[in-house]
Order: structure tokens, then sequence, then C-alpha cells
């Protein structure tokens, strides 16, 4: 197949204009080269806005000396941006199943959108791979669309389909797609993964991110039979349950016997997994956050982090105080989509306190704490000491119930929190 507007990246970003919005595509599929090739045009460039969710590697965009040249609002806060939030960075906070519709919708406009894509087929189809997510929508609405065409990108089936007529410039590569190591659980990670896992149900359709927690839960699910995947974004430990014949989607209503995300990240091996393969679609995620959607299959259980958590079920996600740590997500499209589901169970996991200590369930959020997750959304809270059921619960009692899952250090003092806030009498620790 004869690849059209074939150029360097360093032509291929003569596109980009001073006062452009330019989308880049994230996470493991960050297309590096063209990241680079725009960065090295900054001192040509005045007040170009860069939009994304997170993205791994370099952002040299960020950098101070270019503030004149470039600024990101970003929707999501990777660890690569994190210390320029508030310098040449600032966050949107959004729904992530809300994104596509600022595009759509008229609300952003987007100039140029640069992505990372398979090589094509012998149609001219390539393949957004590992990243659909926010991306079907910009290159739907975007005036210029730059493409990596990359050797190492998976095909994948599902939205991320995209004719080389999309494309106002091509530029062929040889990158390594973004890797994420699989991370061994902590000993707290694998009683909290123990936890979650004794309540899950066969036939359970999952939504559960990266790191320890998850993994920690994908390792205890050996026994389980004919559980589903319909989720934001997945990684290493779906492959080992696919292989097993644990993961078969034969009771989804949605999509089933089919693996659907939004995105993923992991190693060489997952993506590799992903390649050609029919099990999976990768979907739009106005698709896959859908609450709509979501509820449709049964028992939903949507796994999910937190910072901190007050001891009425109030849930800080995405700021650690007035500092923005992360970003909104998609973790109320799950929780809420999860309490609809037949069956379902919008969970949230935490080890029971920092790295120094600190508890994580506390009496009241730090000052300027974003509420991801209202109390009245929160169902269950896991940590290493057990779950706590908070549904149909009043204030004191899901307060108790947050208290006993909390670490045995803590407890005296969130029991005193307890009765001064709530009266009644004080109960011995």
């Amino acid at each position: 197949m004869k690849i059209p507007n074939i150029m360097t990246a360093h032509e291929a970003v003569q596109l980009i204009k001073s006062g452009d919005r330019v989308l880049i595509q994230g996470a493991a599929a960050t297309p590096q080269i063209l990241v680079k090739a725009m960065v090295a045009r900054g001192k040509e460039l005045k007040n170009v806005e860069v939009v994304h969710l997170h993205t791994e590697g370099e952002c040299g965009y960020t950098a101070p000396e270019l503030k004149e040249s470039f600024h990101t609002n970003a929707f999501f806060i990777g660890g690569n941006i994190r210390k320029m939030i508030g310098v040449t960075a600032d966050y949107i906070p959004i729904f992530l199943s809300d994104i596509p519709s600022l595009f759509r919708q008229g609300y952003m406009n987007l100039d140029v959108v640069m992505v990372n894509v398979s090589r094509p087929d012998k149609h001219g189809f390539c393949s957004l791979g590992v990243s659909v997510d926010i991306v079907v929508s910009a290159i739907e609405m975007g005036k210029t669309v730059i493409a990596q065409i990359n050797k190492n990108m998976p095909r994948t089936f599902g939205d991320g389909i995209v004719h080389l007529n999309n494309f106002d410039a091509c530029v062929m590569v040889d990158e390594e797609i973004q890797e994420m190591k699989f991370v061994d659980p902590t000993e707290a990670e694998k009683r909290i993964g123990k936890n979650i896992a004794e309540i899950i149900d066969d036939g359970s359709t999952l939504q559960m991110g990266i790191g320890g927690i998850p993994n920690a839960v994908l390792t205890y699910l050996d026994n389980h039979k004919d559980l589903g995947v319909h989720t934001e974004m997945f990684s290493e430990g779906i492959v080992d349950l696919v292989e097993k014949g644990i993961v078969t989607g034969a009771k989804k209503k949605v999509n089933p016997y089919k693996i659907v995300s939004g995105f993923a990240m992991g190693t060489r091996r997952l993506y590799d997994f992903m390649d050609d393969n029919a099990e999976i679609e990768m979907r739009d995620i106005a698709y896959v956050n859908d609450t709509a959607i979501i509820r449709q299959n049964p028992k939903v259980t949507a796994i999910n982090s937190a910072i901190e958590i007050d001891i009425t079920g109030q849930v800080c996600a995405d700021s650690i105080g007035l500092r923005m740590f992360s970003g909104v997500g998609g973790q109320m499209d799950f929780m809420r989509g999860a309490a609809l589901s037949p069956g379902g169970k919008p969970i949230i996991a935490i080890t029971s306190t920092t790295g120094k200590g600190v508890s994580k369930i506390v009496s009241s959020l730090k000052p300027g704490a974003g509420v991801v997750t209202t109390r009245a959304h929160a169902r269950f809270v896991a940590t290493e000491y057990g779950v706590a059921e908070l549904f149909g619960k009043n204030l004191r009692q899901r307060a108790e119930a947050l208290r006993d899952v909390a670490h045995p250090d803590h407890r005296e003092e969130l029991n005193k929190a307890i009765h001064e806030r709530f009266g009644g009498t004080l109960v011995s620790i």
C-alpha cells in the first residue's frame, strides 16, 4: 500500500502554527518522535496550547524556558508533568467519558492532532493500537492530523481503525511503545487483593487499572469462572487470566466474549497479545465509560484507588489537599456504572496508610482536597484489614465500618472523631 504525505518529523511539525491547539495521543502510545520535533521548534512558536490525557516519556513542551511557546492543559495529570502544574501546565477537571463531547460539540476546537499508529493494511487502514480512548473523537474533529506510522504499534480492533486519507502528514518511525513493568504487590496489597477477590462472583465483569492492588486482585482469581472485562484500561495481569480460561466474557450482555477497553499499558508481552487479536476491542472512551453501557453487563466489579477517604465515605482521588496529583478520570463513570449493574460492586481499594504511616482513612479530608466519589456513591472500601460495606448505612454506621478497616494504630483516633461528630457512647477500641 502506497503511503501518501510521507515526510520527516521536522517537516510534519511545520504544520503547527503559533496559537494552535495541539492534542497529543497519550499513555503508552505517546508519539515521542513527533513530540520531540515539536519541542525543537519551540523558539519559533508562540502560545501553542497542548492538550492530552496522561502521557508517557519526555514532555519538553512543559519546560519553563519554553513557557512563551507552549502551555499545557491536561485532562489527567501524569507523573511526567505533575511538578509543572501551576507553572507551565494546568488541569481541566472532567469525567473521562465527557472528553470526546468537548471536541464533538465544539467546546474545544483542535487545530492539530498528533498520533502514533500501526502500519497500514493492504486497504490503507491503520490502527490506533494501544490508545484509542479520546483519540477517535480528536481525529474526527481535528483540522490537521499528523501520524507516526510505527512498525511496533500493535494492530487492534474496534473504533481505532483509521484510513491513511485522514492523515495530513505521515512520518515513518521505528519507535518502541512505552512500557510499564508489572510491579510485584506488597504484602499489604496482597491482602487487599485477597479481600477483594473473595467478594468477586463468578461471571462478573471487571474494571480495574494498573498497579500493585489490581495486580494482586488478578493473582487471586484463579478459581473464578467466566469473568468478563469492560474497563477504561487494562494491563498485563489480564493476559494470564485469558490464557488460563478464567476470562471468557461468556456472561457479558454487551460485547460478550470480548475484552473491551479504551487504552492499555504493560510490557511488550501485553502488546504482542493485543496484536491482531479479535478478542480485544479498543473503543472510543465515550462508549467504554458510558454508564448506560457499563450497567448492562452483569455484576460489574469496579476497582478504583484513592488518596484518602473520610469517615463519611467521601473519596479524594485527584489531589493532596490543594495540590493536584492526578485527575477525576473514569472513576465516577465506573463507580456509578457498577452500582447500576445487576449485582455490581463499586470498590475503592487502598492500603490503610501511606508509606510514611499516615492513615488514608481520616476524620476529614485535607483542606482543598477534591471529592471525586461522593459519600452517596461510595459502597465498598477495601483495605488490607477487610472490606467495609457502606451502602444503606447512616453516617455513624459507615464511619464505624471504615474505622474497622483502618490501620489498628489509627482506630482510637478515628473512634474519638466518630464520637465527637456523631455523639453516642464512646466505644472501647
